[in-house]
């Protein structure tokens, strides 16, 4: 299609603007897709950095963009905007025409993610490929220092971070991340990016100016800043951010996958600093970024393609040629988990153990950790889930495991810290403890760990007869892409330089299957039994409601009781729930043996001894407590036997009796009528109240049976902290007529005085009789008889 009549930019631009504040979505999208179709690179240049804006919002979250976070498939726009944003779409082929003419948009480094800002802010380049020969140092400082890139990577960086900017929604809602537009673009980003099968299409556009040179070196004197020894660089002598002409079709095209994953991985993990980390030994430091749920599941998803975008790899030659025939895609395959990830992903998830909420929302970490651990899940080969359950990992893979023994053992550790201080009587935290049992009692993957940590533990003095062999990394010399070189295959040393890396040189390691570990596991083992003793009672005790509560509960026959709770777990945690819970708690008690290799006499000792330390008169008493100032005051050990339902306080109303709410077996008109009639009463006659209950005769007697409130004949129940001005407030004698409001009370005297019709008794002589006989009732009850 021609060209038309060239147009002055700041026009084109101003219009643009315009259509899309005032035309339908639809029409906006159908003008956009004919602008960059009909007008040439030099014009859409201008547009391109307002066009990503407005689709991915800006980088303050100021501006929404098209809120691809909350766009579901059932809107209407969902189509037109997947369409538009295709890898192949509209927005891509913006991109590609404006690669072919090397143009350049910067990125202030105040977005980038902590650890680089504050590298840059000191003055020091990190070790971080996207970085190469981007950045500018200026003479007039570095806090205006920008990032220059190109169209390719500007449009990912701003995809990237539109997922982790705060933005400012007029109305939150509530959608399914994982059936989002956003989600699906990036699993269809990674696919198309990072193909299992096939390799990278190409671009649709040459470069008109013969070759395009790869990033310069960087210059020996700048110090690097990274994750240990290793760096995620591609920079091998075919391979580049951008593309050479002259260079093989294969390796021209490899750099957009390559580009594509450094933006995800520095975006979206790269938030915590290694090296603040490891001074600390712990992810307890207070950092400024705090990841989302909908964050984590993107990152979950990256796990998961990566690991299957590896597991594609084809089955490597023995023979070096023909290694040395292997394309670029291939090796990219070879390294990709084990150099771009690892790390950043180590540090990101044990930040995420230390800082998450101790509630179910930690599921999503939870399910992320275990597909990193799980890499033989990705290999596309279809399996019986029922056949699965006992599949043994197989061996190939213990070398994945060694080289990520943290992964396994030091995050295993991290999970069993907030395991034991979790409600496991919730089954959304049963559940979790039940994945992990079950993923880690995967056959022979315990045997692979154990393994891992005896080459770790083996002495340094074994190694010394093999120091002149070097692991080599970029930071040392070597390549991530290059063909085989004289690279260390010593396990020992990988699992010492894997733990290292990590955990810095002083770290002091401890064991998975140690003592001191073993120790906690049967610590958890206690509380697994101890929360699912306790929910078989709730199941009981939900039974025997259940039973009770039947049609005639209705007149109140039932449970009146509303201050009833059960013992632990949460509201719904009932029925069906509860059984779940149950279930999850025994077989996860079956997956601990398994792993730590626990026989039944072991656990049946164990069981033995915590039934020992407790029994039925426990579950009675109050929790650990002191007596505080305002009443009671949870102790650590009390805090323990409520969140593990071993004892518990009685939750009930502590208000005026008179104002608790209204019950289902009352009616809400008489309620209100008889408390204003005994509320009337009550300040009218107060005094004299007061007067006859304190008397010591049998009229005080009388009185106190008749008038106190119903609170201070509950002293000696089990009761909830509560206040002494709360405990006295509500305690002094009073006429309650509130009894007269129940059906069940009105059922009776209908009872009554159809009773006294059929002695032809009317309603004006059975009523004396009634309340005589109520009279003498109270009266043979009254306390003084007994």
């Amino acid at each position: 299609m021609a060209a038309p009549a060239m147009q002055q930019p700041s026009y084109l631009l101003a219009n643009l603007k315009m259509d899309s504040t005032t035309k339908p979505f639809l029409q906006c999208c159908q003008e956009l897709v004919k602008v960059i179709d009909d007008y040439p690179a030099k014009e859409l240049h201008l547009i391109f950095p307002w066009l990503v804006e407005s689709v991915f919002g800006s980088l303050d979250g100021v501006i929404v963009g098209w809120n691809l976070g909350f766009l579901q498939a059932c809107s209407n726009q969902y189509n037109i905007v997947m369409d538009f944003l295709n890898p192949s779409g509209p927005m891509m082929k913006l991109v590609y025409k404006l690669q072919a003419e090397e143009y350049k948009y910067e990125i202030p480094v105040s977005f980038l993610p902590g650890p680089v800002k504050v590298s840059i802010q000191e003055g020091v380049l990190p070790d971080c490929p996207l970085l190469n020969n981007k950045l500018h140092f200026p003479l007039s400082g570095l806090q205006t220092l920008s990032l220059a890139l190109n169209p390719f990577e500007y449009y990912m960086f701003m995809f990237a971070s539109s997922l982790i900017t705060p933005k400012n929604y007029s109305l939150r809602q509530h959608v399914s991340s994982l059936d989002s537009a956003y989600f699906v673009l990036v699993d269809t980003y990674l696919k198309y990016f990072l193909p299992t099968e096939g390799s990278v299409p190409p671009s649709p556009f040459t470069y008109k100016r013969g070759s395009v040179s790869p990033p310069a070196p960087r210059a020996p004197s700048v110090p690097f800043v990274g994750y240990g020894i290793h760096s995620t660089s591609l920079l091998k002598r075919h391979i580049s951010h951008q593309p050479s002409v002259t260079a093989d079709p294969a390796a021209q095209e490899i750099w957009r996958s390559e580009a594509l994953l450094q933006v995800f991985v520095e975006m979206w993990l790269h938030h915590y600093s290694l090296e603040i980390y490891q001074k600390l030994q712990s992810p307890q430091l207070k950092e400024p970024f705090t990841p989302t749920e909908e964050h984590v599941l993107v990152v979950r998803l990256l796990v998961k393609h990566l690991h299957a975008f590896s597991c594609s790899l084809k089955p490597e030659q023995v023979s070096s040629s023909a290694h040395s025939h292997t394309s670029p895609l291939e090796e990219l395959k070879r390294v990709v988990v084990h150099r771009f990830v690892q790390q950043k992903l180590y540090v990101f998830l044990q930040h995420c153990f230390g800082h998450w909420p101790l509630d179910a929302s930690f599921r999503v970490v939870l399910e992320t950790w275990l597909s990193y651990i799980q890499p033989w899940r990705y290999t596309g080969e279809k399996t019986n889930p029922q056949t699965d359950q006992n599949k043994v990992v197989p061996e190939k893979w213990s070398l994945f495991v060694q080289e990520n023994l943290l992964m396994y053992t030091k995050l295993f550790q991290g999970f069993l810290n907030r395991v034991v201080r979790t409600d496991l009587v919730n089954v959304k935290n049963a559940l979790m403890v039940f994945r992990v049992a079950k993923v880690f009692a995967q056959p022979n993957l315990s045997e692979m760990i154990q393994k891992g940590e005896q080459l770790f533990l083996e002495p340094e003095h074994v190694l010394h007869h093999r120091q002149h062999r070097c692991f080599l990394s970029p930071g040392h010399g070597g390549s991530f892409l290059s063909a085989r070189q004289p690279v260390v295959t010593d396990r020992v040393f990988r699992v010492k330089s894997h733990v290292y890396g990590l955990e810095g040189q002083d770290c002091q390691y401890k064991q998975m299957f140690g003592t001191e570990l073993r120790g906690t596991v049967l610590k958890l083992i206690q509380i697994i039994d101890q929360a699912r003793q306790t929910a078989k009672k709730i199941s009981d005790q939900s039974a025997e409601v259940a039973a009770n509560n039947s049609f005639m509960s209705w007149f109140g026959m039932g449970s009146p009781d509303l201050n009833y709770t059960f013992n632990g777990g949460e509201v719904d945690d009932t029925g069906a729930c509860v059984k779940k819970t149950h279930e999850f708690l025994e077989r996860s008690l079956d997956y601990l043996c398994q792993i730590f290799r626990l026989n039944a006499g072991q656990l049946s000792q164990l069981m033995a001894t915590l039934g020992s330390g407790q029994d039925d008169g426990n579950s009675k008493q109050l929790p650990d407590c002191v007596q505080g100032e305002n009443g009671l005051i949870l102790t650590d050990l009390g805090r323990m036997q409520v969140i593990n339902g071993l004892r518990r306080f009685e939750i009930e109303y502590q208000g005026d009796p008179e104002l608790q709410p209204i019950r289902s077996y009352e009616n809400a008109i008489l309620v209100r009528l008889f408390f204003k009639i005994s509320s009337l009463v009550n300040e009218r006659f107060g005094g004299h109240m007061d007067a006859l209950c304190s008397r010591p005769d049998f009229l005080g007697q009388l009185g106190r049976h008749y008038l106190a409130s119903p609170e201070a004949a509950a002293d000696g129940r089990r009761r909830s902290p509560e206040t002494r001005l709360t405990a006295e407030r509500y305690r002094r004698p009073r006429l309650s007529l509130r009894m007269l409001a129940s059906y069940r009370t009105l059922l009776m005297l209908l009872l009554l005085y159809l009773f006294g019709a059929l002695f032809s008794f009317g309603p004006m002589s059975s009523t004396p009789l009634i309340l005589t006989g109520g009279f003498l009732y109270g009266l043979l009850s009254c306390p003084v008889w007994r």
